[in-house]
């Protein structure tokens, strides 16, 4: 298969939700039918360890398992996978990455420390050091809206001229003004918007991918959007708009009543009702009551037909 650089870093890729047994232990046997999942349901890819994996509750031997995992079903199924070596230390994040390079991931997904806010310089320090321990693997840097450090758009134009070695970035959403700036600055890099605003992102000429939280709800549904995008953006537009709907009615409630990013996807997942995934997060944190999921799979179905066939 072709490295992954970033003209082909591209597409819906889908990520691994953590199966949480009552006990609070991981349900690998549960991880691998997922994985089987999402190989099937041709997607461009799949990563590990995003928000909606709980990278940041897992020990290292759990970790290690996971990664292990995904890279024998994905060589086996002829899928791309990235690991991801995230987390809010910056010295396990690196380790993570020396442990991964005998996988050979076709991406390691990292985020900046997240404890101490990293200024330029470090910025640059910390990300040079992990593309040294990543030799020919390529880096994406996994930047969502709620970091700590919420990089403007020069910032990337910045950090790739010093990193060369990154390829793709994940970012949130702005307005007109944004998108301007951003496609100033992101020369070199892919550019994978939140799953939700995918076909804007096309439209606008600025998208490469998404890692897809719409791909939390049904994978070959985003597969199946992805690919009208490619055909026929305006409708790929009409079905966002329903999208919203969607999330509108049903996601931001849950929003305002506290609940977290990884506790939104796995609902999406129980709602899109192709796995046994789950809502359960692991300790502390919590998570949606399933009682809610059959009536809103059955209106959600009504709203978006195309993710539920």
């Amino acid at each position: 298969m072709e490295h992954l650089t970033t003209r082909n870093l591209e597409g819906t890729w889908g990520t691994l939700l953590l199966p949480i047994n009552h006990d609070n232990s991981i349900d690998f046997i549960e991880l691998g039918h997922e994985i089987d999942y999402l190989v099937q349901a041709e997607m461009a890819g799949i990563y590990s360890n995003g928000t909606a994996g709980e990278f940041y509750n897992q020990t290292e031997n759990e970790f290690d398992k996971i990664q292990d995992l995904l890279s024998a079903k994905c060589r086996a199924g002829n899928m791309r996978f990235q690991v991801g070596a995230s987390h809010p230390s910056p010295i396990v994040s690196l380790e993570r990455i020396k442990r991964c390079t005998a996988l050979k991931p076709d991406g390691f997904q990292v985020i900046l420390p997240d404890w101490v806010p990293t200024n330029a310089e470090e910025q640059v320090n910390f990300l040079q050091t992990c593309a040294e321990a990543a030799g020919t693997i390529p880096l994406i840097l996994y930047h969502p809206p709620h970091a700590k450090v919420v990089l403007k758009p020069a910032d990337y134009s910045r950090i790739k001229k010093e990193v060369p070695q990154i390829i793709g970035i994940k970012v949130g959403w702005g307005d007109g003004q944004w998108f301007e700036e951003m496609r100033g600055h992101t020369s070199g890099l892919a550019v994978f918007v939140p799953g939700h605003f995918l076909a804007t992102g096309i439209k606008e000429q600025l998208a490469s991918g998404s890692y897809s939280n719409m791909a939390c709800l049904s994978p070959q549904g985003a597969v199946w959007w992805w690919q009208l995008m490619q055909t026929d953006v305006d409708s790929a537009l009409e079905v966002q708009g329903r999208i919203k709907q969607f999330l509108d009615e049903f996601i931001l409630p849950l929003v305002a009543a506290g609940f977290s990013n990884p506790a939104l996807d796995k609902f999406l997942a129980a709602v899109g009702g192709w796995s046994n995934i789950g809502t359960r997060l692991r300790w502390p944190y919590k998570w949606v009551d399933e009682s809610t999921i059959a009536a809103t799979r059955k209106k959600a179905a009504m709203l978006l037909p195309e993710f539920f066939q």
